[in-house]
């Protein structure tokens, strides 16, 4: 075994192992006294067999992630000719060899083994070899791989976020946390975990930025999950750390780690924990929730969705944003996509989500909603929506106002005009269509009455981008102001603010006209967008001294 070289993967298809097992079997099953034979002790155990000097990989079965040692259909080619050559008989190539397809497409090391000692010690190494290949699967969002982790319930998963200067990404604003123990609330029979009550979260403030260092296309927002904690720039580092290794297991070479750490396009995320020289053991699975996502839309996981940037259907291979994931899960999806495990139809439709009324931009806000995410992806039916511990501002352009307008809650923000071919309930009975489009064309319109919540002068509100939803009829309402199947709707000013946010009217739209109501307008939901450059913004600050700078 001391002299290997590189190979190429492609065809190492057999296991060693099974070749002579196979044998075996093939001289139970047609009675051949192989014992009595003049090449009968190359049979007598494994050792004798491996006398031959096999040539020999390590790799994984890109199907069941397990490790083999294979060798190629050539080499079992040679060890027949081999035994035609020196003994005068014809041994025919026998039959059930497991066959398997290597995950790995780089190149591996190329061995000899010729005795059982040398089979034995790289028999050892399979343990990394499945590490390392299922780091590399997890990384790369193979949605087996991913549900199969999470579907053994004794895993940390802890999903992270990073707020930074726009000018220099090496200065830290803020960081957010949010983690979820499955082991420990497995073995107390809770399951599938409630993101209130078992997400341990946290969000942290570099004091020596606060008010200072203030980013102009994507301000950050205060956090609504409970309260956060200003601390100086030199002792966020060890905070970070102290938070990995109270949830991290031992580093090995051989065992997965117990830590899963997760985030949405997590490159950068990591990039800030090298900067910081964070210890992070090297059996650690990383999960990218945005490849992830990108996955299971690829293979058909998660039906047909619109394209968040333009008026078709979604291409296979985009990706999703964190705004633009969440927004996704308040869809309603088809009853034909299949299941990322079984690959069969789901009997029915989900309902659809709504989202609490939560501003990202906020690391300890999109640390949660990613881990959030994370679960409802793997769990779409038990996972429940978190709640806010802080209500947000009247006025604030959180992404949930425009997600539960879709769904009976009403149009929270002023939208601009879009054509939408969606089958969706109409609320104030007008029957035209979008665009002077007849009903014929749209089944029905949107058009709901922009109300001033605070009496102050409506704002604009511009989206980024419109949205196709699926052809997919969202809950009716019916007579008594609800809609079928959801909450109870309200019907107060007050209680319309406190559970939307402040209702804005869109451009071009009439203001209030002095009796609590506008001139009737036709509103059509979007999906959420970052506000791109030149656009106005209004930082709010997480500290109850700070002061919002246009």
């Amino acid at each position: 075994m001391a002299d290997f070289t590189l190979v190429d993967p492609k065809g190492w298809e057999y296991d060693l192992h099974s070749v002579y097992s196979a044998y075996i079997g093939y001289f139970q099953m047609y009675n051949v006294p192989w014992y009595e034979r003049s090449w009968g002790h190359l049979f007598e155990s494994f050792e004798e067999f491996l006398a031959f000097s096999w040539p020999v990989i390590t790799v994984t079965d890109a199907s069941s992630g397990r490790a083999h040692i294979v060798t190629r259909l050539n080499s079992i080619g040679a060890f027949i000719k081999m035994i035609k050559t020196r003994f005068g008989e014809t041994l025919p190539q026998a039959p059930n060899i497991l066959q398997i397809s290597p995950f790995e497409n780089s190149s591996r090391h190329l061995r000899h083994v010729s005795d059982y000692s040398s089979y034995k010690k790289l028999h050892s190494t399979l343990p990394a070899v499945v590490l390392s290949a299922l780091k590399t699967r997890v990384r790369s969002g193979e949605p087996k791989a991913i549900k199969d982790l999470w579907g053994k319930k004794d895993k940390t998963f802890l999903a992270i976020d990073f707020e930074w200067n726009e000018r220099n990404e090496k200065t830290v604003l803020e960081w957010g946390y949010a983690a979820v123990r499955c082991g420990h609330l497995e073995s107390l029979g809770h399951w599938p975990p409630v993101p209130d009550t078992n997400y341990r979260k946290g969000h942290y403030i570099v004091a020596e930025h606060v008010d200072k260092v203030i980013n102009k296309y994507c301000p950050t927002y205060p956090w609504l999950f409970g309260e956060s904690q200003v601390i100086p720039k030199a002792k966020l580092p060890q905070i970070i750390q102290a938070v990995i290794s109270s949830l991290a297991s031992p580093d090995s070479e051989t065992t997965p780690n117990q830590l899963v750490i997760v985030g949405h396009n997590v490159h950068s995320d990591l990039m800030r924990l090298e900067e910081m020289k964070i210890r992070i053991p090297h059996n650690t699975l990383i999960v990218d929730t945005m490849i992830y996502e990108r996955n299971l839309y690829a293979n058909g996981f998660r039906g047909v969705m619109p394209d968040p940037k333009s008026d078709k259907p979604r291409l296979s291979g985009s990706n999703l944003s964190l705004e633009n994931l969440l927004y996704s899960l308040t869809l309603p999806t088809s009853s034909n996509s299949p299941s990322p495990d079984s690959g069969q139809r789901q009997p029915s439709p989900l309902p659809p989500v709504v989202l609490p009324q939560c501003t990202l931009h906020n690391a300890g806000n999109d640390a949660l909603m990613t881990l959030f995410a994370f679960q409802k992806l793997l769990e779409p039916r038990g996972t429940q929506v978190p709640t806010l511990v802080k209500k947000a501002k009247a006025n604030g352009s959180g992404f949930s106002n425009k997600f539960n307008a879709i769904h009976g809650g009403g149009m929270p923000v002023g939208m601009m005009p879009m054509s939408m071919p969606m089958s969706m309930p109409s609320v104030n009975g007008a029957g035209a269509g979008v665009n002077g489009t007849s009903a014929s064309v749209l089944n029905t319109s949107v058009s709901m009455p922009m109300m001033n919540i605070t009496g102050t002068t409506p704002a604009s509100f511009y989206a980024g981008f419109t949205a196709i939803m699926p052809s997919l009829s969202l809950p009716q309402a019916n007579g008594n102001g609800t809609s079928n199947g959801s909450l109870p709707r309200r019907s107060s000013t007050y209680d319309l603010a406190d559970e939307f946010g402040q209702m804005q009217l869109g451009k071009g739209q009439r203001p209030n006209n002095g009796s609590g109501t506008a001139a009737p307008q036709q509103q059509y939901v979007t999906s959420p967008s970052r506000l791109g450059p030149g656009r106005a913004t209004k930082r709010v600050s997480s500290f109850p001294t700070a002061r919002a700078d246009e």
